[in-house]
């Protein structure tokens, strides 16, 4: 019986395709954990030369690890390259997590594909009161499920560098919005879907409260 060849009759053929598809895969995905690392290594120099003109402690700008990452949130944060936008309010920073992330003004799609946002109508960075900042699970704040009590969080600002110790850890319903209400202690308060891996939309979120080191308790009640 006579016809064209097949892939069946060729093993040699089939199995260089699979490696040429496999070469082809790696080389995009690693292409785009590059390009995001870009897009976050220039969000930490803008703030960096921001900080310059302030008596602040040196920023050391990186790079955040992305393994975590789901390759939408990592394609979201390339797209979000070709955006132009406003410089850091500060720098995000959990030591435990290896996490280093500009904090950037807003919770829109685009800002929280390329750093994690301040939540309007709380306290601005390095002020006092309650801050609230947002990051999407499957990206920046994935990490945030290895977080434990006691742990400490990093926030520099223009004005220097504060550290936080994680006390509540806390999962709640999308409308239980009053873990944002203003704290009469300086806090700090980070907000994230959950589940983390969650197929479709998080039906509750993940809650992290932490006080300033050597501040009154701001636990949630």
């Amino acid at each position: 019986m006579s016809g064209e060849p097949t892939l069946a009759g060729r093993p040699w053929l089939a199995e260089r395709l699979a490696w040429a598809v496999g070469i082809l895969c790696l080389a995009a995905y690693a292409a785009i954990r590059i390009a995001g690392a870009a897009g976050t290594h220039r969000e930490l120099q803008r703030f960096e030369a921001r900080r310059r003109s302030a008596p602040a402690a040196r920023l050391a700008a990186g790079a955040p690890d992305t393994s975590l990452w789901s390759p939408e949130r990592i394609q979201g944060w390339r797209n979000s390259l070709k955006l132009k936008d406003d410089a850091p309010l500060a720098v995000l920073r959990i030591p435990k997590l290896g996490l280093e992330a500009p904090v950037l003004d807003g919770t829109d799609d685009w800002t929280l594909n390329r750093g994690v946002g301040h939540i309007a109508g709380t306290a601005l960075p390095g002020m006092a009161g309650n801050l609230g900042i947002a990051g999407h699970r499957d990206g920046f704040f994935r990490g945030l499920k290895d977080i434990a009590r006691g742990d400490t969080i990093e926030l520099e600002t223009l004005k220097g560098r504060q550290a936080y110790v994680v006390q509540d850890i806390r999962i709640v319903r999308p409308d239980d919005v009053w873990v944002l209400d203003a704290t009469p202690a300086p806090a700090l308060t980070l907000v994230t879907c959950y589940p983390f891996y969650f197929v479709g939309s998080a039906p509750e979120r993940y809650i992290v409260r932490a006080a300033l080191a050597g501040s009154a308790s701001a636990h949630l009640r």
